[in-house]
């Protein structure tokens, strides 16, 4: 056995190697990689395993070290048709939006500081003259998702106390967020009511005690619930909170300005006529219809809000000056009407004319051996938002009945152009280039794709 060992190469012999074949300016990583890859081998020789030459050790530990000094997000073209797509990084910036903020994070600024006194102030005041102007709300917190708005505001107004809220509402998202889960950890006191397709305002009106401190309503943006149903409007709730002297709260999930209800007002209420109800407290995700930052947006009453910025949560839950600058611009762009400047709404507008235009374009272009086909198709909003909800798009489609003389089909061009950095859909035995999503530019990379794929041997070896 101590014969075997003997074959393991020393330290300093491994890393003199590979010091002439790799360019390691962290020479603390690459010895360290070097010392695990040592006990790596080591337990694999006494088990059995075969002996490496000098070089298939060099280049072990080589790739590596590449593997781990290498970036791992990378840039990608969505072109699966959902927008706010929260496994590709939900909303995009625009160029604009990033060269107004770029001078924002490049140097100092005024995040908590009054230039009028010279003296600290907070950084939540760039956001309230926007919110004022848009939504004419009293005041508005940004935490650091949507989850920690109804934590903090649980945890401020309901400890030790009973939120009521339709059992129909008691939902789950993404990573396990459950708000009975929420509630409890909150310290807030969950009081459900009704039952999962039906709540009355009675049901609330009756729920109502000395312990209850918050009337809250969920908005169902993940799922649907149809046929025999009934739930309360946020305005009955709001009139019933007012009375009871309780507070009103409602979890939006998404929001969207009214700029948008032309393709969005039919199956979710805009942010406008949510806050014209002149609601005590409303959250929101910064990241989804928005399009613009992560951020759980709260606005309502300034004495609420006030709490809200009392409860020490609040430190760990704030968002920085990125953050900030981003919502800033974006809100700015709203209220400018420059929809061009948000992708998220300018792919929601986006007149399907112009993507059957765009799509055909795109088909002209690529190679017709993959016989690529212009398709009417349907775009969604994703993010959560609107389940039942598609909007009219077009797309490229490639079929695997067509593919075959390339001895391909749609799941290895899927896969082959999923290495390439472009994310498709497959759908009915077909892989869909969605236009909707595309951004500009991105077209001529898929082109160059396909071309690199007909020129190259990576047909027989996806």
């Amino acid at each position: 056995m101590q014969t075997l060992l003997r074959q393991i190469p020393k330290t300093d012999k491994l890393l003199c190697a590979l010091n002439t074949v790799l360019n390691a300016p962290n020479q603390t990583l690459l010895k360290k990689l070097t010392a695990e890859f040592l006990e790596s081998y080591r337990q694999s020789l006494l088990q059995g395993g075969e002996i490496l030459s000098l070089e298939s050790c060099v280049n072990c530990i080589a790739k590596n070290y590449q593997n781990a000094t290498q970036k791992s997000l990378k840039s990608l073209i969505n072109a699966t048709g959902i927008i706010v797509h929260t496994n590709l990084g939900r909303s995009v910036f625009s160029q604009e939006i990033l060269q107004e903020i770029a001078p924002l994070l490049t140097r100092y600024n005024n995040l908590e500081y009054d230039l009028q006194k010279g003296a600290r102030s907070e950084r939540y005041i760039h956001l309230q003259g926007l919110f004022k102007a848009l939504l004419n709300a009293e005041d508005v917190l940004v935490v650091n998702n949507n989850a920690a708005a109804v934590f903090l505001i649980f945890n401020t107004f309901a400890k030790d106390k009973e939120v009521i809220i339709s059992r129909g509402e008691l939902i789950e998202i993404g990573g396990s967020f459950r708000i009975p889960r929420v509630m409890e950890d909150s310290g807030a006191i969950l009081r459900e009511i009704g039952t999962t397709n039906k709540t009355h305002l009675k049901d609330y009106e009756n729920a109502i005690c000395e312990n209850s401190a918050m009337l809250f309503k969920a908005h169902k943006s993940n799922y649907a619930i149809n046929g025999f149903t009934e739930e309360v409007e946020f305005e009955e709730l709001t009139n019933l909170a007012k009375a009871k002297n309780l507070i009103d709260y409602y979890d939006l999930g998404s929001g969207y300005f009214s700029l948008l209800e032309s393709q969005l007002g039919d199956f979710e209420p805009s942010l406008e006529k949510i806050a014209a109800l002149n609601p005590s407290l409303v959250s929101f995700s910064g990241d989804k219809l928005l399009g613009g930052a992560q951020a759980g947006i709260i606005f309502g009453k300034k004495a609420l809000i006030d709490k809200l910025k009392q409860n020490q949560l609040l430190r760990m839950l704030r968002v920085d000056k990125f953050t900030i600058a981003a919502l800033e611009a974006t809100l700015n762009a709203y209220l400018q009407g420059k929809i061009h400047k948000i992708p998220t709404a300018f792919m929601l507008l986006k007149d399907t004319k112009i993507l059957q235009q765009e799509a055909e374009f795109l088909a002209k272009e690529i190679p017709s051996c993959f016989s690529p086909k212009v398709i009417p198709t349907k775009s969604y909003s994703g993010g959560g938002a609107m389940p039942n909800h598609y909007l009219e798009s077009f797309g490229v489609a490639f079929y695997a009945k067509d593919l075959n003389t390339l001895n391909l089909n749609e799941s290895k061009l899927e896969k082959y152009l999923r290495k390439n950095g472009i994310i498709a859909r497959l759908e009915n035995s077909a892989l869909i280039l969605d236009m909707r999503t595309l951004l500009e530019g991105e077209s001529k990379r898929i082109v160059e794709s396909f071309n690199a794929l007909l020129k190259g041997t990576q047909c027989t070896q996806i």
